[in-house]
């Protein structure tokens, strides 16, 4: 395990050079930073000073080069439209991002793990088709729609949560559902796609026939085995929402990343650009890690080479 988690860590290295270069170069494609930090009365004099500032007549080279030095030490930039250092703009919104995923994920793994174990056990029955196209019906919701929805029911209507905002754990309600209902949908017919296949291997017939309860067949043995591929949907959704949650934190008013990342690229603010999405690679270089890790707890014959 010690030597796969230090070559795991190695390569992010290579991994984390090639997402810097990539967004190096889109920056530079999206336009000249100059031509958006300054009025558009600006004399040609104090576009140069500025670029000349900014390291910006510099050869492109040069450029990266300062670029990757100054992100090892942790600094992306200064953003010109907060006035203020990119990388701490950044990480101030991750635990609010963090919080709201994490709550989504939760909600999500407690609707889909029962309504996946039920389908699959009552599999071809009018409880199965129910659960499947309740699935279905979740997966093709948009999350603006479920927000709006939840918001007219839970909030105009019945007055039971806040409309919008972050602050108190039932300000969390509202936006954890809407992103947990999809993810739940898309998670209960994996499950069950799952706990079909491993209840019919011979070793949970076995078991059955040791005249064990069928509670312990089913959470003890067939489930630990079933959750691996959930596992990797979990890891991979996880990371998507730290980034993506864009639609939810709108509709919910919800101070996130993904808002201050398409609020930077729309007001071309580079700087949190580059420190938001080197952010959100490493979380997902160590998301993909810890996976990897709980594969091993899950099913002990899985090696690491």
């Amino acid at each position: 395990m010690g030597k796969y988690l230090i070559k795991s860590l190695l390569q992010m290295v290579p991994v984390l050079f090639l997402i810097s270069a990539i967004v190096f170069v889109l920056v530079h494609v999206t336009g000249d930073p100059v031509n958006l930090m300054l009025p558009e009365t600006a004399t040609a004099e104090d576009r140069a000073v500025l670029s000349e500032a900014l390291g910006l007549d510099r050869p492109l080279y040069v450029q990266f080069g300062l670029f990757l030095f100054n992100a090892i030490q942790g600094d992306f930039g200064h953003s010109f439209h907060y006035g203020q250092s990119a990388l701490p703009l950044v990480l101030e919104r991750l635990p609010a991002s963090f919080q709201l995923a994490g709550a989504g994920m939760l909600i999500a793994t407690l609707i889909a793990i029962p309504l996946g174990i039920i389908s699959a056990l009552k599999r071809n029955t009018y409880l199965d088709l129910f659960i499947s196209g309740l699935s279905a019906l979740g997966k093709g919701m948009p999350n603006f729609w479920t927000g709006i929805m939840l918001i007219l029911l839970f909030s105009v209507i019945l007055g039971i949560f806040p409309v919008s905002g972050k602050g108190g754990p039932e300000h969390l309600v509202l936006p954890a559902i809407t992103l947990g209902a999809g993810i739940a949908a898309q998670m209960t017919r994996l499950i069950r796609a799952s706990m079909l296949e491993i209840l019919n291997q011979e070793y949970i017939r076995t078991a059955r026939s040791k005249g064990l309860l069928e509670t312990i067949v089913i959470f003890k043995h067939a489930l630990r085995n079933g959750l691996i591929p959930v596992v990797t949907i979990m890891g991979l959704q996880f990371t998507s929402l730290i980034g993506g949650t864009l639609v939810t934190e709108t509709v919910f008013s919800w101070p996130g990343l993904g808002q201050l990342l398409v609020s930077a690229v729309n007001t071309h603010d580079m700087s949190i650009v580059q420190a938001a999405v080197f952010v959100i690679a490493i979380i997902v270089l160590i998301v993909n890690l810890l996976t990897d890790i709980v594969y091993r707890y899950l099913d002990p014959r899985i090696k690491y080479s």
